[in-house]
């Protein structure tokens, strides 16, 4: 038996780099199925937080949405250009907008449009803490339901901006984030001409288009856009029609779709 050791040992001294490579090659192929091991992955990957950016939809549907948050010059011309088409959109207001601008909340409101939350004061969540940003929310809600009569069910990030601990507050509350899929880019004053574009050669079905409710070009935009939806076959609908409501599932891109 110590012969064979003391073989064996010779054996691997003479033949050093050859052993090393048997044992590089070993390591090599065999990290694929450690890294792609269910067990290993199950125990190490957590699953990502993600607000709803699209819906997977067999119809052609699709959902216009506003941010409110500062001017209010425009929203009364946006609820008419609206009602012209008997389209319904999805508004999200920021709490201290309900301050000073009750009467075009209760305006979109009485127009049959949703009202749905984009915070208290426009923060930004990533800083805040669970109970700041649940707190947050329901002053907002509290506002909006003063006016409505509705509690939001929906909430759109301030700038956008979200990580997992915010929407793991916003499902929390029993509350859906809300993101887009399709930008206007109307915030940066382009021409009402290149909102049209950007908007018509993006939409697919289950899109959510994002306004903005005092941007410079949008209500000039908005007609055109509207008719060139129309035109191809879309159903324009508030945000809460165009949600999957059970069984679904989040896919990596923000999509939500019947798994």
């Amino acid at each position: 038996m110590e012969y064979r050791t003391y073989r064996a040992k010779k054996w691997l001294t003479r033949h050093k780099r050859e052993t090393a490579a048997i044992l590089c090659l070993c390591f090599l192929f065999g990290l694929p199925w450690v890294i792609n091991s269910s067990a290993i992955v199950g125990a190490s990957a957590s699953v990502r937080q993600l607000p709803i950016y699209c819906v997977d939809r067999d119809n052609k549907c699709v959902s216009l949405t506003f941010d409110a948050a500062w001017g209010n010059e425009d929203t009364q011309l946006l609820i008419d250009i609206l009602a012209k088409y008997k389209v319904k959109a999805t508004f999200f207001i920021v709490g201290a907008w309900v301050d000073k601008y009750p009467e075009s909340v209760k305006a979109l409101h009485d127009a049959g449009h949703e009202v749905m939350s984009h915070s208290n004061d426009h923060a930004h969540f990533s800083a805040l803490n669970e109970n700041q940003i649940v707190d947050n929310l329901n002053k907002c809600n509290e506002k909006i339901s003063k006016v409505t009569g509705v509690t939001p069910t929906l909430f759109r990030c301030p700038y956008g901006e979200y990580d997992d601990h915010v929407i793991s507050a916003v499902n929390s509350i029993g509350m859906t984030a809300i993101q887009w899929n399709v930008d206007s880019l109307d915030w940066k004053g382009i021409s009402a001409s290149e909102i049209k574009q950007r908007v018509l050669g993006k939409v697919v079905p289950g899109s959510i288009v994002l306004f903005h409710n005092a941007a410079e070009n949008t209500p000039e935009a908005l007609p055109a856009i509207i008719e060139g939806l129309i035109a191809d076959g879309y159903d324009l609908v508030p945000v809460s029609d165009i949600l999957l409501k059970d069984d679904y599932k989040i896919d990596h891109t923000g999509m939500q779709y019947k798994p």
